[in-house]
């Protein structure tokens, strides 16, 4: 089965003439019940008057009453050319007096004064009655009299179509009125997403830098500025692979070809104490492109990390807490001692745990490599920002290389070979991604750097 889209104005249009058609058949309903009404208001007073009529034409002669009926009578009733007509005089004790002497198949009520309108069948086809009584007092005859005038309901329903026409027909001019207006007013509300298709379709595919939502609807720019979200989260993505692999590139050629390098003169050598001096080398070498790998592949994690995971509340306290209760940093640094310095109030933020955890690792990393015992790390709350920090003892880098930390492959005057400088990119990389920053100082006691990040909703007060 072919793939037969709707496009969005024919939806939206569908829907328009749905309305209209629902809108319609009420009106119908109601034109037409409304015309019924007036058809038979109108022919009703067309009966009463002819009944009237003939009443009033009545007279008592040597105790009979006597009927001349009038013209004008029949005039009224002649205003319906198509329609039969019915009319019957009858005295007291229903006595016909002249007329149709003709059983109606829906009997009026009788003894009433005023007009008595009922339905009933005159030759097999609905038609419509009134019945009129006149009272005589006189010396040789009493009694009521009655007048009934009956005609069909072909006018009647004649008349109630064309009632229902005539208001119809301007309804219906402004339907189509209404429809025209509104495919254009919706070709032109959606002209602007027939913009951003072309945009669309005629970007580079590595252009991923955010549309221009000015001057449209705002559900638009809801839409849009949802879009351009999107394409920057994977605008990141492919920044921090594009990063990866080049970093990979360029961090891994030098020491692979030196391991390579020295396994081919180990393979060579035939003195067994230089033998044994290359291969501690190697074992070196080895190990630190093995920290290069991990730093690589954990700035990766965190990275995509950042613009994935879920922020949720997390205590600095315990992410402290955390990295000591692992020991990773014995592994660095055999038998290193390393002091908590924690508060009894929480330190709240809102970030990714594994991020901020990782971030911190690296930070402990950077000071058992390259500061001096004692070290210390921490967290603590201060008023709308909450940190979490490392000390050591050592002087710090300088100034200016101070200011640079946290690029990629800065390092200081003390990183020695084994760094990449990739430590402190990972805790700039998380600071960056939660709204924070990394903050260093240095003093007499030390050196410290701190991950600063925006306090967790409702605990900067406390």
């Amino acid at each position: 089965m072919s793939d037969r889209r709707q496009s969005l104005a024919t939806r939206v249009l569908l829907a328009v003439l749905l309305i209209l058609f629902a809108g319609g058949v009420l009106v119908a309903g109601s034109t037409w019940i409304n015309g019924r009404r007036a058809a038979r208001q109108a022919y009703d007073r067309v009966l009463i008057g002819a009944a009237s009529d003939i009443a009033e034409s009545l007279r008592v002669q040597e105790g009979t009453v006597v009927a001349d009926l009038p013209v004008s009578a029949f005039e009224l009733l002649a205003q319906a050319p198509e329609d039969r007509i019915f009319y019957a005089v009858r005295g007291p004790g229903g006595v016909f007096i002249t007329g149709f002497d003709t059983t109606l198949d829906a009997a009026g009520p009788d003894g009433t004064v005023g007009p008595v309108y009922f339905d009933g069948d005159l030759q097999d086809e609905r038609a419509r009655f009134v019945r009129i009584a006149r009272r005589f007092a006189e010396r040789d005859f009493s009694g009521e009299v009655t007048v009934t005038v009956g005609q069909t309901t072909r006018a009647r329903q004649a008349m109630a179509i064309v009632l229902m026409i005539d208001a119809l027909l301007p309804m219906l001019i402004a339907g189509v009125a209404l429809v025209a207006m509104a495919w254009f007013a919706i070709r032109s509300a959606l002209r602007p997403l027939d913009a951003l298709a072309d945009d669309l379709s005629h970007r580079d595919p590595h252009d991923l830098t955010p549309m221009p939502s000015e001057r449209l609807p705002g559900e638009l720019q809801v839409m849009l500025e949802a879009m351009n979200r999107f394409m920057g989260q994977l605008d990141r993505q492919m920044d921090a692979m594009r990063n990866l692999i080049t970093d990979t590139a360029h961090q891994l050629r030098t020491p692979v070809a030196a391991v390579r390098a020295q396994a081919e003169a180990i393979v060579d050598e035939q003195d067994s104490a230089l033998r044994e001096r290359a291969l501690t080398r190697l074992l070196v070498r080895t190990r630190s492109l093995g920290a290069l790998l991990d730093q690589l592949l954990s700035r990766a994690l965190v990275i995509h990390r950042t613009d994935s995971a879920p922020r949720v509340p997390i205590d600095l306290r315990d992410t402290a807490l955390n990295i000591i209760e692992r020991r990773d940093h014995e592994v660095l640094v055999p038998g290193a001692e390393v002091r908590l310095v924690l508060g009894e109030d929480p330190v709240m933020v809102l970030a990714d745990e594994f991020s901020v955890e990782e971030a911190v690792r690296n930070l402990l990393a950077n000071a058992m490599k390259h500061g001096a015992p004692p070290v210390e790390i921490g967290a603590e709350q201060r008023g709308a920002e909450a940190a979490i920090w490392v000390r050591d003892a050592g002087a710090g880098p300088n100034p200016d290389v101070a200011r640079r930390l946290g690029e990629r492959f800065e390092r200081s005057r003390t990183s020695g070979e084994g760094s990449a400088g990739l430590g402190l990119s990972i805790v700039r990389a998380v600071a960056q991604a939660f709204d924070g920053r990394i903050e260093t100082e240095s003093d007499a006691t030390g050196f410290r750097v701190s991950l600063v990040l925006p306090t967790a909703p409702g605990e900067g007060n406390r």
